[in-house]
């Protein structure tokens, strides 16, 4: 196992999460047509790359000076980033909790579209396992705020650096971080 954490996850992601087409044969969420497909379930999902994920997320979020109650995002993709930083928080002393966005408000019971234990008010970072035009970080966002979180950033695993991502975020006033971004991961395949 590689000893420096960000370059195993580069390693991971390679091996089990990233394929690359000469043609643009992979459909996005945004409809658009690209050569690149990142899966990154097939890392997050897995002991080794929950530790790897939890470690550096928390790291960067120390890094930038953020002091958040809890970190979490949109399900399905921010679900387990959330659960590692947790993880990894409460070993190092200095838990952060976790929470998770439901896509839509809770259809029964408290009709809750946030879970975890956050309050109205908590400084918190909003979590992506991978941003292309920011869509589904804004929605929970949207979320976050309607709940009355108080968000600090948005830290993502993997910055795809197209379709306006990172523009989208920061012009909701957020300051955006990622671990990776795309060149770390394609930087050996010419198109």
């Amino acid at each position: 196992m590689n000893p420096d954490p960000k370059q195993r996850l580069i390693e991971l992601i390679r091996e089990r999460a990233y394929r690359f087409s000469k043609e643009p044969v992979f459909c996005l969420s945004s409809g658009k047509m690209s050569n690149y497909y990142f899966n990154l379930k097939q890392v997050n999902y897995t002991p080794e790359g929950l530790h790897i994920v939890g470690r550096l997320v928390y790291e960067k979020i120390r890094e930038e000076g953020l002091d958040p109650v809890a970190a979490g995002g949109l399900t399905l993709g921010a679900d387990p980033i959330a659960m590692a930083v947790a993880m990894h928080s409460f070993e190092k002393g200095a838990p952060i909790e976790a929470f998770v966005i439901r896509k839509e408000p809770k259809a029964h019971g408290t009709g809750q579209q946030v879970e975890g234990n956050v309050r109205p008010g908590d400084p918190v970072v909003i979590l992506e396992d991978v941003v292309t035009t920011g869509g589904s970080t804004l929605k929970a966002i949207d979320a976050a705020e309607r709940f009355g979180l108080r968000i600090l950033a948005v830290v993502a695993l993997l910055d795809r650096c197209e379709e306006k991502g990172r523009e989208n975020i920061e012009q909701r006033g957020y300051p955006f971080y990622s671990i990776l971004t795309i060149n770390d991961i394609i930087q050996a395949d010419p198109l």
